[in-house]
């Protein structure tokens, strides 16, 4: 069965459901996402590589899991239920760090996202067993190494949205750690 978004107007109210991969082109519409950074006891940040099959940003490094709920779901839902699927863990105490970040990406590989995308955190509680299908790869690092590298880059090899959310955590004042 094929996975569905939440399309959403620009006022951030549901307008239907669509077919999440049918969805994703140059004119992608407004939809709900999430973003979540997982850390562990550690404090150590999950940084993945998406999977160089994905049809979205292939191959790039990002935060630990994004996604998208599916109609109805409540958004910790989808964040455990993704978590599970594409890295094979589990994740508690999850909190609600940016609850109304709205991004347009630039053009990657002919497609633009467009996704109003609440970001929260959580905290690992247990190890990944990455789905090759989603994850390329993953490592655990320390926040402020990921944070100098993501804004260091210049080629893409970070994500878009995930290099945004960086800048917009310091705007904030938001220290994950």
């Amino acid at each position: 069965m094929a996975e569905k978004i939440v399309l959403l107007d620009d006022n951030y109210q549901v307008i239907g459901e669509a077919d999440k991969l049918e969805s994703h082109h140059a004119n992608t519409p407004l939809h709900l996402a999430f973003s979540c950074y997982v850390f562990n006891e550690n404090q150590e940040f999950l940084m993945t590589q998406r999977a160089l099959s994905k049809k979205v940003w292939p191959g790039v490094w990002t935060n630990s899991v994004c996604g998208h709920p599916s109609p109805g779901e409540e958004m910790e839902d989808a964040i455990s239920r993704r978590l599970e699927f594409e890295l094979g863990m589990t994740a508690s105490d999850f909190e609600i760090i940016v609850p109304d970040y709205r991004y347009t990406t630039p053009p990657f590989n002919g497609i633009i996202d467009n996704e109003f995308c609440p970001v929260y955190k959580a905290i690992s509680t247990s190890e990944p067993n990455p789905n090759k299908d989603e994850v390329e790869d993953y490592k655990w690092v320390k926040w402020q190494e990921f944070v100098d590298e993501a804004m260091a880059d210049k080629k893409d090899i970070y994500s878009w949205w995930c290099k945004d959310q960086i800048k917009l955590f310091a705007k904030l004042d938001i220290n994950l750690v």
